[in-house]
């Protein structure tokens, strides 16, 4: 992909992404759109944005050497991109720093937010501190409970959090509700936490988490000499993903790896394998591979790791595996704790239950190749929040 130049002016990722939205909430995107794209190159936008990075959020994040973990899979070398050492524990303040400049831009003093396993959420809720701003974060009944010590975090930091019990009482319907309120209040600005729903939000999350691919690309070339191999992260709406991949896309020697939640099985229907099992559809205001029912409606999805129960995908991920240039597998519930108990004991680092699936597949990866070689794991977020449910309902 030496042209890689996506997505076009319509928002669209080839076959996916785009804009599938009410009238009223199209000029609300156009806004958006039309804000961002005066800032994105506007230089003090950009001081801004990278004195936060710096000195609030703490960036560049660590690139670290897994040696335990590399012996003890006896193969390829493992370094941990440490996302989970950022300010709120995870790869999402790259985001909300950013799309809180914008919001400020356009005059906003309110946030309207989903969440699901409650990292993003937190995030936001951090930054609408940070600039006397107001938010509500809308969230699963069912990702509550799992997940109180995020929502208590939000509480303390002054966000209000609404409880959903809709559907299935995730984040899908987190986000069905935060959007319906979104378009009934107009001084509100919608703070997506992932590169899915209507254009512009795909590219405008992507921009803002593409620095940490930025940072891989330097930090490996001075400690190893050479591009990774193989580049690895877990992948529910994509975020992290895509902001390790988005950087290493032209080098065709570099092989990205997508790790979807498998749930309980790929043979079961307990999982979120929508780049996998998924067809083209529309949710939340987009296209992109999205599961299923057999009379073609959105259908359900599940996995352990609430930042990964979600039926679609980013549109960007979607377009990627679509030309063969993101290899995509599947990791169950009980492969993903017992990585995540693999590397807090071999290296001191709980990782969050939803990079512990990519932290899963790289071990096996890593068992397959020779000592030479090289993997970089976005280790996007940092286990507190799921220390509880894996020691009181997961571990067997």
């Amino acid at each position: 992909m030496k042209n890689y130049n996506q997505p076009n002016k319509k928002g669209e990722f080839g076959l996916f992404g785009g804009r599938y939205v009410p009238q009223q909430l199209t000029t609300r995107l156009a806004e958006i759109e039309k804000a961002y794209l005066e800032l994105r190159n506007n230089p003090s936008f950009q001081k801004e944005l990278q004195f936060l990075y710096k000195n609030y959020v703490g960036r560049p994040s660590l690139l670290y050497k897994a040696d335990r973990l590399t012996e003890y899979c006896g193969g390829a070398k493992i370094y941990l991109k440490r996302e989970d050492l950022n300010h709120t524990g995870a790869h999402k303040l790259n985001n909300t720093v950013g799309q809180a400049l914008l919001a400020r831009k356009l005059g906003k003093k309110k946030l309207i937010a989903e969440t699901g396993a409650g990292q993003h959420g937190v995030a936001v809720a951090t930054v609408t501190a940070l600039m006397g701003m107001q938010c509500d974060i809308y969230m699963g009944k069912r990702d509550i409970i799992n997940q109180k010590m995020n929502v208590y975090r939000m509480k303390l930091l002054g966000a209000k959090v609404v409880e959903v019990s809709e559907g299935q009482s995730t984040l899908k319907d987190a986000i069905d509700v935060a959007l319906k309120n979104f378009i009934t209040e107009e001084n509100s600005y919608y703070m997506i936490g992932s590169v899915v729903g209507p254009h512009p939000y795909p590219m405008i999350v992507r921009d803002f988490q593409k620095i940490v691919g930025n940072e891989v690309k330097s930090q490996i070339k001075k400690q190893e000499g050479i591009l990774p191999d193989y580049l690895v992260a877990c992948i529910g709406g994509g975020s992290n993903a895509m902001g390790l991949f988005y950087e290493f896309i032209k080098d065709k020697e570099v092989k990205l790896v997508g790790v979807e939640p498998a749930g309980l099985g790929e043979k079961t229907d307990r999982h979120g394998l929508a780049l996998m099992r998924g067809k083209p559809g529309i949710i939340h205001g987009f296209k992109c591979r999205v599961l299923q029912n057999k009379s073609g409606e959105i259908g359900e999805s599940y996995s352990a790791a609430s930042g990964l129960d979600y039926p679609g995908v980013g549109p960007e991920p979607s377009f990627l595996v679509e030309t063969k240039r993101l290899e995509v597998v599947g990791v169950t519930d009980s492969e993903a704790v017992k990585a995540f108990c693999d590397l807090s004991r071999l290296e001191g680092i709980i990782p969050a239950l939803e990079s512990a699936h990519a932290i899963s597949y790289a071990m096996k990866l890593a068992q397959r190749l020779k000592k030479e070689q090289v993997i970089v794991v976005n280790l996007s977020g940092r286990g507190d929040k799921d220390v509880e449910n894996v020691f009181e309902n997961l571990i067997i």
